[in-house]
């Protein structure tokens, strides 16, 4: 029964032995490529909420993620999830997750993801802006 279960176990969830050496050695190996993409990152981040802060959407900083999660903005009041990001891909012409798809409690927020460039953020944060202006939230 114990050597089923430490199959069992392996079978399951049990990780490939190849990928959890090439894991070790990525760990331990040089870091530099990673210092190089956390900088990518942390521009897009940058970016992305300096801009949806620019037109009032009151945006918590990430600290170590590639997702922006982003409370429905007030003057979308009664909006949920779902609705939001729908209006963003008709409106701003931008995707995003909505935040219900990640449970009941993330319906008042959306996510965005960091992997477009910085260029494509600025222009999809041209769109939220103008969506923003036309529903009057913003001058």
């Amino acid at each position: 029964v114990t050597a089923l279960a430490r199959m069992k176990s392996y079978h399951d969830y049990g990780m490939f032995t190849p990928i959890q050496v090439a894991s070790i050695i990525a760990l331990e190996g040089p870091q530099d490529c990673v210092e190089a993409v956390r900088r990518v990152y942390l521009g897009r981040r940058d970016v992305l909420c300096s801009g949806l802060k620019s037109v009032g959407w009151d945006v918590e900083i990430p600290k170590a993620t590639m997702y922006v999660w982003a409370p429905i903005p007030a003057g979308y009041g009664g909006m949920r999830s779902l609705e939001l990001s729908k209006k963003l891909l008709a409106d701003a012409k931008i995707a995003v997750a909505p935040g219900v798809g990640f449970g009941q409690y993330g319906d008042d927020h959306v996510r965005f993801a960091l992997i477009e460039n910085e260029a494509r953020t600025r222009q999809a944060l041209r769109g939220i802006k103008e969506m923003f202006r036309k529903d009057g939230l913003i001058e």
